[in-house]
């Protein structure tokens, strides 16, 4: 495993197909789960070109292969803090319904497979808004690993910007 990624206790996907598997991705410290079936790409540092009079948190498109990806900034999505300036930031494409919606987060890591039966419900304990956007949580060695319901992360903001 690559300096700064998660790891799980039991990482190897139970015999029988017991589990699932997950792109890992930090988002301001904080690991996140994306099933690697929504996951089309993962992309490093990519040309963006902003979109005028966008939402904030639409940090523009990027050309994938042909097709135009609406870029959303992860963080902004979550009510954190912008990422530093000149922070390197990658991007996780995922598949909604037709279209590609790229997600900036701030770091990739691995694909982990993770035992359904270990990933637990979301604590009532967890902020509002991540306990909207989260399937479960799943608990590393050291850290919780937030499972992310894609769909509801970005139906999150279209909320946010009807309200």
């Amino acid at each position: 495993m690559s300096a700064g990624s998660p790891s799980a206790a039991a990482p190897a996907k139970p015999a029988g197909g017991a589990g699932d598997d997950f792109v890992t991705c930090t988002i301001a410290g904080q690991w996140f789960g994306i099933s690697v079936l929504k996951v089309q790409d993962v992309l490093r540092a990519h040309a963006i070109t902003r979109v005028p009079m966008a939402p904030p948190e639409i940090l523009g498109s990027l050309n994938l292969r042909g097709r135009i990806v609406t870029v959303v900034d992860a963080r902004r999505r979550l009510g954190l803090p912008p990422a530093e300036d000149g922070q390197q930031r990658m991007s996780i494409v995922v598949a909604l319904g037709d279209d590609l919606v790229s997600l900036a987060v701030d770091q990739v890591g691995e694909v982990l497979s993770l035992e359904a039966q270990r990933i637990e419900a979301v604590p009532p304990t967890l902020d509002p808004v991540w306990r909207e956007i989260a399937d479960g949580i799943y608990r590393l060695e050291d850290q919780l690993l937030v499972i992310l319901d894609v769909e509801r992360f970005l139906r999150l903001g279209a909320k946010a910007l009807a309200a």
